[in-house]
Formats: C-alpha cells, structure tokens, sequence
C-alpha cells in the first residue's frame, strides 16, 4: 500500500470509530509495523490533522473534521472520463480495471447533476485495431518499475536483429499504438528505448537498482530535451536499439 492511500485510510478508520484506536489495531488492520503507524500518526499532526492521543494509550480524531470533498466541472469530469477510456483502450487489463475502480468511486460521490454528467460524457476512446500486439508481462513490467527491479528480455528490432538485453527500467511512454519502455541498458551502457511489442520473455531480475547520476529517469529526460532542442548531449543519442 502506497503512503498516501495509507494515511487515507488511517484518517478514514479513526473517522469511523467512537472511541480511541490503538497503534497496535491501526497497524494489524494496515498491515504495517506499530513503529509505521506512529510515523505516519506524526506526519498527519504535523499536516495539522487533529488527531488525539498518544502512543500506548490510543487515538481519536476530533469529530468536526471533515475531508474536504473534490469538486469537479464539467470540463474536468469528461477529462477524466476520456483519460479513463484512453486507459482501458491502450492500457493492459489490470490498469484499465483501476481506471474504472477510480472513475467508479468519483461517481459514487458526485452530486446527482454531475454524476449524470460523467456517466452521459459525449467523448469516446473506442478500442483500435491499430493497437500493436504485446505479449509480455505488462503489469509485471509496470511494477518492476516501481520497485527498481532490474529486467532481462529478448528483443527483436524491426531489422530483424535479435538481442538478449538486461536493464534498468525507467518508464514506458505511450506513442500511439506503441508503447515504449526507456531504460538504461546494462550491455550498451547507455539510454535505449524499446518497443513493447518487440520484446518476449520478459523476466523480472531480483536484482534491485539504485540511483546513479547519468543513469537516472531525470537524466534521460533531460536528454529528451536536449535532443528535441538540438542541443549537444555528453552520450550519444537516446535511440532504438
């Protein structure tokens, strides 16, 4: 569980009981360490939450708090709506379902006028036979870039080359129909970019990447920009392998 969802959910289960929770209850129900609740308890008072309590005796959360609600336009409901479509149309399945899930709970909690105005949005992002076929792990690689795992995969440029590659993903990048995965390659020592429908047996590597100056997505974006600006850049070009 990501930190933020965590502290939602920690304002959301004091907002729900009556009287004072204990670290040891928030943590077993977060399933998180005693030592976590207290940090993320910390960093809610110093938000200027008001919670109540102290360590070893429990928590509450004064009842005149409220969450201030989202409030959304018109405008700002079919964004969301088309944003969600373009997921479900080009994303992979698990990440077209949590766009749904997320458009879902925005409904749920829209005034009636708006909720008609989500669900009758005129903007449409049908599927497309154009949508280049990806066979490897999608959601797989989505997460080995979360967690800084390095990947190893076999790759078949448009030439007709055929590679083994291990590298250190950074981001995937959506060119209609192609998705694209930046990273920096382990053999090439440098950035590369890799159609996703070019790739097959992908494996996800235990081995863990850290961050290094020249290496890092910040430095492969800055050298994006420096070669859409024609500036010159230290490494040779970001390219197709």
């Amino acid at each position: 569980m990501r930190r933020a969802d965590r502290l939602f959910r920690i304002v959301e289960c004091l907002k729900a009981r009556q009287r004072a929770v204990t670290a040891g209850s928030l943590a077993a129900e977060l399933e998180v360490s005693v030592r976590t609740v207290y940090r993320d308890i910390a960093d809610l008072c110093a938000a200027n939450v008001p919670i109540i309590g102290e360590a070893g005796i429990g928590y509450v959360l004064d009842r005149a708090y409220t969450v201030r609600p989202l409030v959304f336009d018109v405008e700002e409901l079919d964004a969301l709506a088309l944003g969600a479509q373009m997921v479900g149309s080009w994303g992979d399945r698990d990440i077209a379902r949590a766009a749904q899930r997320a458009i879902d709970k925005i409904t749920a909690v829209l005034p009636a006028p708006l909720r008609a105005e989500i669900l009758q949005t005129a903007l449409f992002s049908p599927p497309s036979r154009a949508k280049a076929t990806i066979t490897i792990d999608f959601a797989s690689l989505r997460h080995a870039i979360r967690t800084r795992n390095k990947v190893a995969f076999h790759y078949q440029a448009l030439s007709g080359a055929k590679t083994v590659r291990t590298v250190r993903p950074l981001c995937l990048a959506f060119f209609g129909p192609v998705w694209l995965l930046a990273s920096w390659c382990e053999a090439r020592q440098d950035f590369r970019n890799f159609r996703l429908d070019l790739m097959s047996q992908l494996d996800i590597l235990a081995e863990h990447f850290v961050d290094e100056k020249g290496k890092r997505l910040i430095d492969y974006q800055r050298r994006q920009v420096k070669e859409a600006t024609g500036e010159p850049c230290e490494q040779t070009a970001t390219r197709q392998p």
